[in-house]
């Protein structure tokens, strides 16, 4: 629906009414093999359309397939297999026309009517009312288009687009490389369409109308690309008043009339007003810098686990003879400073916020729908389980795109640093010789073939996210370099020219970054580890790209492996069924066994999840222990799917989180208690800027039958952002766990004797396996559930001071009348044990109007299903 907004100001002018929509429902579309008419044809009122297909605009022709039933669901078992590929179909069968029919009267006056499109892939033709709109083909998939439409509109209001949609040439032949044979890279588009070892290929390349189309109504000047540059100087705290921050703006404005135009551009921050007066001659347009202002003690943006994460809004407006407003934007983001800096003990970059240094915690990120379908609603969700893995990083990969104004708004609410990429791969742009691809080693790095289209599609994608407190970093391309005509431009004239704030690092794992003194890539493990790997073994000081398994549970798998296919994995016979393979299954090879052979596909899935927390915790804390020391940050290889895959996830497709998730979220707190299972040493590390003084640290040892063998209780601090090293417990937990294995649990409280950070490890017996784990007897866990308002939960969940450890529970919210998992859910803890005698809140949190239940099951507790009360 339009939004009208009518701005009066005091002084008793009018300004002209402010209208922008989107046009995102009532498309149609047909192949254009189907017709014959031209686009002038199609594109006239009296042209029939009957019979045509309803459209997704934004989306995807093989959206619209699958939303019309033409095709099945790609993402479900082998259906995949069923969907005509690009390659072998060719061009034609993926080339569609889209015809939209919209109210749009013409303007009297100077009034001016706009037509943008924020993304089509690949190349296309518009027509409006019987007329080309665009002089040449458009060409790209990352490069904006605008169009004045003001004299192409007809008298009476009604109007017809039209737009045929071409898909990349070349299309790429997906033959099971990374990126198939390479080709896909020709263009300037996202490369993971011909498949990867984390997807099958997309079967039409992702044609079509894909980001949104809107229309904007202005005065004689429209204002573009507004820009708002933060400077924070100095070392600043989250809390108290603050120094001044410098605010820098400009703004590009267009006068598509025939007259010479003077005016005011002004802005309006924090109840004040910035002007400048500024002519504009005719046919122009002309980019105008704002005096810098001071902000007086500013509300400023703080990545996640460090501080608040404050937006400002700032209007910018470009009043006709400094009366009348011809055109507004307004820019949302936060006031920061992004540094970087040498750490010469490390030998790897170093990244800070407003003087203060942030040790990276973060995620890789390839897009939220291998299909293109967004929303605002599923990259909050993705988003916020970021924020709660208590992450601060996120890298978007290089084979996929720029992303959307809309992650990056998310990202700014949670608190979520953004290392952007563009688009290069070293598996396609030829990094190494690869015998899956079509062309040599040397023809792949001059990819893609335009290298002017690659250059414009850089400067229009970091106008349109420039302005987001999160983004952080620019990185050239994952795991190299672009061709060196595109990375100088990049790199001296057009990232300093349009935003100047951000390290620029050339690829991924450069020695910029990480010096790769260890040889290799620079990046990696993929697979599963010990988890004393990831605290003996040194990699990469700050690793772009290290991670592990991540199967879902049960219920995960159930929504797209059928149920024939619901056979899990045998290692030792070396068997997985053919619908897990074609899901990109990574192994688990022998680090089930410990936890007892897998059963059946119920019982693989739970050992899976326990698996899953310990690699995840492991990580972190392997990284976290050598903070400063061994290393700057690290980035998990990778954090979510936007296709069904069974590997690299904290959650998956369908936003149900697994035990990945909440085993990070422990090992990545923000101030945590933690133990080096090859050593014993019990070790505090602090994230954040300030000194936690009179901390608790208990240390128990628990057996398999709930007995306590108490250890220590010591009163210490830490200060911030550091790691201290209390005590070691080796000795006694090797002399404990020698028979069945033993539990060790870590708490440190405050000086309230509030819990700050709770930690459990299962430590096997001296043969490694978990013995007693595998025979530990009913725990009667009692639970409760009380509702705190809309869409929030407490679950109070109680354990015998007789019983056992309640071991590995999960809390679910259920729809009371179908019994099915609400997602997305958001829990503030989960796959969670209890002592014997303790008690535990969980509070849940969603979006569902249903009536709901808290269902609970564990290692040892039986599952129970619980009413809200």
């Amino acid at each position: 629906m339009r939004k009208l907004i009518w701005l009066i100001l005091l002084a008793g002018h009018v300004t002209l009414a402010q209208d922008r929509y989107e046009l995102n429902s009532g498309w149609v579309c047909a192949a254009i093999g189907s017709l014959k008419a031209t686009g002038e044809k199609i594109s006239e009122a009296s042209y029939s359309t009957k019979g045509w297909m309803p459209a997704t605009v934004p989306g995807t022709v093989l959206t619209t397939l699958l939303n019309n039933k033409k095709v099945p669901d790609p993402f479900y078992g082998m259906n995949n297999e069923k969907i005509p590929d690009i390659y072998k179909t060719g061009r034609d069968h993926y080339t569609y026309w889209f015809v939209k029919d919209f109210t749009e009267k013409a303007p009297a006056g100077n009034q001016q009517v706009w037509l943008h499109f924020r993304g089509v892939n690949y190349s296309c033709d518009v027509f409006l009312n019987g007329k080309k709109v665009n002089s040449a083909r458009h060409y790209g998939m990352f490069l904006r288009q605008t169009y004045n439409i003001t004299k192409l509109l007809n008298s009476n209001g009604a109007n017809r687009l039209a737009v045929v949609v071409y898909p990349i040439d070349p299309v790429g032949n997906p033959n099971g490389g990374q990126g198939g044979d390479g080709t896909i890279a020709r263009n300037v588009s996202h490369q993971y369409v011909a498949g990867w070892d984390w997807i099958q290929p997309i079967r039409d390349r992702n044609t079509g109308i894909w980001d949104k189309v809107t229309i904007e109504r202005t005065g004689s000047i429209n204002i573009k690309n507004p820009h708002v540059i933060t400077k924070v100087p100095g070392v600043r705290e989250p809390k108290g008043p603050q120094e001044p921050a410098q605010i820098i703006a400009s703004a590009e404005l267009e006068n598509p009339t025939a007259a010479k135009i003077e005016g005011v551009l002004q802005y309006q921050l924090d109840g004040q007003t910035v002007k400048q007066p500024v002519t504009i001659e005719p046919g122009t347009v002309k980019e105008v810098t704002l005096p810098a202002y001071q902000l007086n003690n500013p509300k400023l943006w703080w990545p996640s686990g460090y501080g608040p994460q404050n937006l400002y809004a700032v209007r910018f407006q470009f009043l006709q003879d400094g009366q009348t407003v011809t055109d507004e934007e307004t820019v949302t983001t936060g006031v920061r400073e992004i540094q970087t800096t040498w750490n010469t003990t490390t030998r790897s970059k170093q990244v800070a916020v407003n003087g203060q240094k942030i040790f990276i915690k973060g995620g890789n990120w390839i897009i939220s729908d291998a299909m293109l379908r967004f929303s605002d609603q599923r990259y909050d969700a993705e988003i916020r389980y970021h924020h709660d893995m208590n992450l601060n990083l996120i890298r978007v990969w290089g084979g996929a795109l720029i992303e959307r104004p809309e992650f990056y708004n998310a990202c700014d609410k949670y608190g979520l640093l953004v290392m952007q990429d563009f688009w290069m791969s070293g598996d396609c742009n030829g990094r190494w010789v690869d015998p899956m691809k079509s062309e040599d080693q040397w023809t792949r790095r001059k990819y893609p073939n335009d290298h002017t289209l690659f250059l414009q599609s850089v400067t229009d994608q970091v106008k349109l996210v420039r302005n987001h407190a999160s983004l952080a970093i620019w990185c050239g391309g994952n795991e190299i370099t672009p061709p060196e005509d595109i990375l100088r431009p990049m790199k001296d004239s057009i990232l300093p020219a349009l935003d100047g704030t951000r390290w620029f690092v050339d690829y991924s794992n450069s020695d910029e970054m990480s010096y790769n003194a260890l040889g290799g890539n620079g990046d990696g493990p993929y697979g599963i580890q010990d988890p004393t790997h990831f605290w003996e073994h040194r990699t990469f000081p700050f690793n772009s790209e290290v991670g592990s398994v991540g199967v879902g549970d049960y219920e995960s798998l159930r929504r797209f492996v059928p149920q024939l296919n619901m056979q899990f994995p045998q290692y030792k016979l070396k068997k997985v069924d053919s619908v897990w393979e074609y899901h990109k299954y990574i192994g688990y090879d022998q680090y089930l066994d410990p936890y007892g052979e897998p059963k059946d596909i119920a019982d693989f899935t739970r050992k899976a999840q326990v698996v899953n927390y310990e690699q995840y915790r492991a990580l972190a804390e392997g990284f976290s222990n050598r903070m400063w020391d061994w290393y700057t940050g690290f980035i998990i290889w990778k954090t979510q799917n936007p296709w069904t895959a069974l590997r690299g996830q904290m959650y998956d497709y369908y936003l149900d989180p697994n035990a990945c998730l909440f085993g990070l979220r422990n090992g990545s707190e923000p101030v945590h208690v933690m133990c080096n299972p090859t050593d014993g040493m019990v070790t505090i590390v602090n994230n954040t800027f300030e000194e936690q003084r009179n901390l608790m640290l208990v240390v128990r040892f628990y057996d398999h039958s709930g007995k306590d063998s108490f250890v220590t209780q010591v009163l210490t601090y830490i200060e911030p952002s550091s790691v201290k090293r209390i005590l070691s417990v080796k000795e006694l937990m090797t002399s404990l766990a020698k028979s069945k294995g033993i539990f060790l649990s870590l708490q440190l409280l405050d000086d309230k004797k509030q819990v700050v950070s709770d930690n459990l490890y299962c430590i096997p017996d001296e043969l490694g396996i978990h013995s007693g784990l595998q025979g530990l007897g009913h725990a009667g866990l009692k639970v409760k559930a009380n509702s705190l308002g809309k869409g929030k939960i407490e679950v109070t969940l109680t354990n015998g001071v007789t019983e056992p450890v309640a071991f590995f529970n999960r809390v679910t919210l259920l729809d009371a009348n179908k019994k099915e998992r609400v997602l997305p859910v958001f829990y503030s803890d989960n796959y969670f044990s209890l002592l014997p005698g303790s008690e535990k809140k969980i509070v849940v949190e969603y979006d569902n109007a249903n009536a709901v239940l808290i269902s609970v099951e564990g290692w040892n507790v039986s599952p129970q299903e619980v009413k809200v009360q």
